[in-house]
């Protein structure tokens, strides 16, 4: 677990037009480091590097959709061109759908899969040699509790989630003595535009109506893990006790979640 100093750093932070992203990129700014920040929607990524500018930050916008390769080589050659190098590669983009699985097009499985895996791992891929000049490199991989225990009518996000877990610690022994860190950070529900973008809604979730982190707050655990080197941080109480308690007692979690959802 290296240590590190965010003041300087070279990052990259993908789905950075609002909620996580755009507190993680304003939240490394404060404490010094240098951005490159993608996501869709180029008026918000401008009035984001607007924001980052006016704190004394230096930041550059790639606009476009993260599961394109050219958008992907794009944010690196923006890395390359602006900062010399990548220290920091933070993959936050991120994509839902709600509703029974049973009904749903194979369609929603696919693209919610591309947002949420092989659109980050691919562009790790990518990004590796870079990283491996980098200083005291490290990944970040924006999850979920989810990723740690899944319910109903949200199958597909749990299993993209599932699989950049298990991803997350897989790369992480890979690239141990390459100097790589890896960091896997499981938010809970965060009140964010996440459930207002969601690819499909064919259910209700009543668990939504529960109190929710904020993004800022998210931001901050996360900047703090990555200066610190952790490998893994879950954020909330109530998710670290979801995570337990389907560690302890698997079953009943099974009956709770089938029942409440």
């Amino acid at each position: 677990m290296a240590k590190r100093k965010i003041a300087g750093s070279r990052a990259i932070v993908t789905g950075a037009s609002s909620g996580i992203g755009r507190e993680i990129a304003l939240e490394l700014a404060r404490q010094g480091a240098r951005t490159i920040v993608t996501a869709r929607r180029e008026d918000r990524l401008r009035e984001l590097v607007g924001e980052i500018s006016s704190l004394g930050g230096q930041a550059h916008e790639v606009t476009g959709d993260i599961v394109d390769p050219r958008v992907r080589g794009h944010v690196l050659d923006a890395a390359r061109q602006y900062f010399g190098g990548l220290d920091l590669l933070i993959n936050n983009a991120g994509v839902g759908a709600i509703g029974p699985f049973a009904g749903a097009a194979p369609d929603r499985m696919r693209r919610v899969m591309e947002v949420n895996f092989f659109a980050p791992a691919e562009l790790i891929r990518s990004a590796l040699p870079l990283l491996l000049t980098g200083e005291k490199p490290m990944i970040v991989n924006v999850s979920s509790v989810l990723g740690h225990r899944a319910v109903p009518k949200k199958s597909e996000y749990c299993a993209s989630k599932f699989a950049l877990h298990g991803f997350s610690d897989a790369l992480r022994a890979e690239l141990v003595e390459q100097g790589i860190d890896v960091l896997l950070v499981s938010p809970c529900t965060t009140d964010s535009e996440f459930f207002d973008s969601v690819i499909e809604k064919q259910a209700e979730l009543p668990w939504l109506n529960a109190p929710k982190s904020s993004p800022r707050a998210v931001a901050r655990q996360t900047v703090r893990a990555i200066r610190r080197g952790k490998h893994e941080i879950i954020l909330t109480p109530g998710g670290k006790l979801l995570v337990w308690l389907d560690r302890l007692a698997p079953t009943i979690i099974d009956r709770l979640t089938a029942r409440f959802g």
